[in-house]
């Protein structure tokens, strides 16, 4: 009988938010699994996301420097096999992944099913229907491995203690704070800016509005936000990531689209109210531990092809504004409905 693994290295090299849906599903395992000790390779950026994990260390991969390129990834092999890992968890599942596992031959190791004929089957109108999470994908990988996950009872971590630079930002008084963070990669996944603004408008006259973002354009409209309405701020620039953290930890509830931000409050343990354009939760890509009248969604009856792609990537002519079919007022009556 083959010995359970005691060293897991578990691989997720990006993006932002499959980084941080894996970690609600590794924190249960080192709850339910405490003897087996994870690393986690990823990028640099993200070792803030597993800072609060019992036994779960973080090793940077450098891939666009020293771990770049075939001879690059074999030189992180060779730097892997000196942790004593006894098995892989691949959540990523790319070719630089496939790659690296090469270089780890003799290593068990189970990858993530990805569930792309099922997606395909979404996107194309073939079928509509919830498919298996994202996060439920991740625990199946580590079931593969002898370990069967709980994710129905999850735990998450207490709420940071903010420093006095994130205090002097964001200011002290009794109101709610709620965070907005209105950008995502794609246009077709973002609420349209006139309607955000109303929404924001109307919800900063009684609580408190902090905005998330990052990137010179996406700044420059976060301050005039910020200049427009009051008890808002503009977080973007000002704090470092692990001070954006500790803040999101403190939020009364996180609106977002569907985006990196919605999976980074939902790994703190809060409250998002999701908006989709052209995507769909179906897709299995709703952010963790969040009930499904959180999600938001565009009006099918008027866009019937939704969700068009699985990223917002690709959309059919008129289906860009998807979002401006859910009410500003729909969504300012969820918040106060749940804050």
């Amino acid at each position: 009988m083959p010995k359970s693994p005691k060293h897991i290295l578990v691989i997720r090299l990006s993006a932002m938010g499959d980084v941080a849906i894996a970690v609600p599903v590794l924190r249960a395992f080192t709850q339910q699994f405490p003897e087996v000790k994870l690393t986690v390779l990823t990028r640099e950026f993200f070792t803030p996301f597993f800072r609060d994990i019992p036994n779960v260390s973080v090793f940077s991969a450098n891939i666009k420097g020293q771990h770049k390129g075939v001879f690059g990834l074999w030189k992180l092999s060779k730097e892997l096999k000196e942790l004593d890992i006894d098995a892989i968890a691949d959540l990523h599942n790319v070719l630089r992944s496939k790659i690296l596992k090469l270089f780890l031959f003799g290593i068990k190791c189970i990858q993530i099913d990805k569930g792309r004929a099922e997606k395909k089957a979404l996107v194309s109108g073939k079928v509509f229907k919830q498919l298996k999470t994202t996060h439920q994908r991740y625990a199946d990988v580590f079931e593969k491995l002898g370990f069967k996950l709980d994710l129905s009872n999850p735990s998450f971590p207490k709420q940071s203690i903010l420093n006095d630079k994130t205090l002097a930002v964001v200011g002290s008084d009794t109101l709610k704070w709620i965070g907005i963070a209105p950008f995502a990669t794609y246009k077709s996944k973002m609420y349209p800016l006139d309607l955000m603004q109303t929404v924001i408008s109307i919800l900063s006259k009684t609580h408190k509005i902090l905005l998330f973002g990052g990137g010179q354009h996406e700044v420059g409209i976060l301050n005039n936000f910020e200049k427009e309405f009051k008890n808002t701020i503009n977080l973007a620039g000002k704090l470092s990531f692990n001070e954006e953290l500790d803040v999101i930890s403190n939020l009364d509830v996180m609106l977002s689209m569907d985006s990196g931000n919605a999976h980074l409050a939902a790994m703190l343990g809060i409250k998002v109210i999701t908006i989709w354009g052209v995507t769909h939760p179906f897709s299995g890509f709703a952010p963790f531990n969040q009930p499904l009248e959180y999600a938001l969604l565009s009006d099918r009856k008027e866009f019937p092809k939704i969700p068009t792609s699985i990223y917002g990537n690709k959309y059919p002519e008129g289906y860009k504004e998807a979002s401006r079919s859910i009410a500003s007022k729909t969504i300012i009556e969820k918040i106060e409905s749940i804050i």
